[in-house]
């Protein structure tokens, strides 16, 4: 291995897919030692009852560069993650970067409902993988992250601070569960600052998931396609540029500018320079409010 992040070990809490998937392979990228987990393995599958799983993923760390390990974690389960960092301290002896990406909720909300009307059951079934999940990992990773100075800590999420302030976010309970990611990292910088880590929040823009891709019926390859359907889809991003932004968080020596901070992929690359997978610099959440939320016709010339 070799790259600014050579020696560092990561976990990334939710990396069968997705941003965490993203995360997990350019933190490999920069040469990390990368802890994956998630609850969809080659053996058994998730409710998701879908084709990626965490040895995938960390398969593909190893191949950009990294070590990818991975580990089936409910994180739910309060002994399966004590477990988790105990297996880390047992193997490395330290954790440089926790990444709380878990979610698993896009079977269990419900678009524009009230919440008289959504289904409780899902509601806080939901609100337990987006929140809980975060916390208990936080509370047995924290004090091994803590071993050694310079940690960090990032809260994925879906809007930055400002954004999700003022704006409705698809129903109560998806709306809660992304507010309360935010203040987790406002929460944590508060925390961990004096103690020589940085928390910080931060969210991709409109994301090219494995799952989104598949909604829209396209490929990475073919993406494009999907614009007559969704032209504001134009602003979308890789998952790899989050997993850039969190490189790039990781192996700054002054990450501790950015704690108890929102921030975005879009944001960072400003920041770093660093691009997507092809040269652009989507900058998805100032899109939105100047563009997309503000009636405007698709037209991403001067945001990517």
């Amino acid at each position: 291995m070799s790259g600014p992040l050579e020696g560092r070990i990561a976990l990334v809490a939710g990396a069968t897919r997705g941003a965490g998937r993203g995360i997990a392979v350019e933190l490999g990228a920069a040469g990390a030692t990368v802890y994956v987990t998630g609850r969809s393995t080659r053996a058994h599958r998730s409710e998701y009852d879908r084709p990626e799983t965490i040895e995938d993923t960390a398969d593909l760390v190893s191949a950009a560069g990294g070590h990818g390990i991975a580990v089936a974690v409910d994180h739910l389960d309060r002994s399966a993650v004590r477990a988790l960092v105990d297996r880390i301290a047992d193997e490395r002896g330290r954790l440089d970067v926790l990444v709380n990406d878990i979610w698993g909720g896009e079977k269990l909300f419900e678009w524009d409902t009230p919440v008289w009307e959504h289904d409780l059951d899902n509601g806080l079934r939901l609100l337990r993988l987006a929140v809980e999940t975060h916390a208990v990992t936080s509370h047995f990773a924290l004090p091994l992250l803590l071993r050694n100075p310079g940690g960090l800590v990032v809260e994925v999420t879906d809007g930055t601070a400002g954004y999700n302030r003022d704006t409705y976010r698809v129903n109560f309970f998806y709306d809660l569960a992304k507010a309360s990611v935010l203040r987790m990292a406002f929460a944590l910088g508060h925390e961990l600052g004096p103690r020589g880590a940085t928390a910080l929040a931060l969210t991709p823009g409109w994301l090219r998931s494995e799952i989104m891709l598949d909604a829209y019926g396209v490929r990475e390859e073919n993406w494009h396609d999907a614009l007559d359907r969704a032209p504001h889809f134009a602003i979308s991003e890789t998952p790899h540029f989050v997993g850039r932004a969190v490189a790039a968080l990781a192996a700054d020596p002054d990450v501790a500018r950015h704690n108890g901070q929102s921030l975005s992929s879009g944001g960072l690359a400003r920041v770093y320079g660093f691009t997507d997978l092809d040269g652009s610099r989507p900058d998805a959440w100032r899109y939105l409010v100047e563009v997309q939320d503000a009636g405007k016709p698709a037209d991403v010339t001067g945001y990517r």
